[in-house]
């Protein structure tokens, strides 16, 4: 059994430490591909049905509303069950700060909340410019409660692309 490596990232306009640029793949995708390499884990890209913006401002503005209200986004190709995938899950979250205020995107509360997650363990891992994990853990603790969930890894998403000792060392120490 492999492990499930579910991710939610995002191309378009993207901050990097105090200015904007476009890419055209998202950086914890780019994390989320590292680790399937290492661990040989599956990939599954959380979407929204409806995505956000590709510019950056807009997107944080979609963003903030979805949380005030609450909001669970529609998700493309929810896979039927979590039984296939071993025990553990590796929960990739693009989360950085002022695009998701603090806490996960709403379409992986969508994703979180569709599942048992009784007898699994979620490793959560994001990609930040500066924020961290935030209260990321402890959402998805909330979201989850039947999951155990391990000690996150936070990685600067400019610095995505020179990550691979830094995931290695987590995988070691979390699994």
């Amino acid at each position: 059994m492999a492990a499930l490596i579910a991710y939610y990232s995002r191309a378009g306009e993207n901050y990097f430490g105090g200015a904007y640029r476009r890419i055209a793949v998202g950086n914890t995708e780019k994390a989320a591909n590292m680790l399937a390499e290492l661990t040989g884990g599956e990939l599954y890209k959380i979407e929204q049905e409806q995505p956000y913006s590709e510019g950056y401002k807009t997107c944080i503005a979609e963003a903030k509303a979805d949380l005030q209200k609450k909001a669970r986004p529609e998700v493309l190709n929810l896979p039927d069950d979590l039984d296939a995938y071993e025990s553990r899950l590796e929960l990739d979250l693009y989360r950085e700060y002022k695009d998701y205020w603090g806490t996960m995107p709403m379409a992986v509360y969508t994703f979180l909340e569709h599942y048992d997650f009784t007898g699994k363990t979620i490793h959560p891992f994001c990609t930040h410019e500066g924020s961290g994990l935030s209260h990321t853990v402890q959402d998805i603790q909330k979201a989850a409660p039947q999951a155990r969930v391990t000690k996150g890894l936070a990685i600067h998403g400019s610095s995505v692309d020179g990550a691979k000792a830094a995931l290695e060392n987590w995988i070691q120490e979390v699994h």
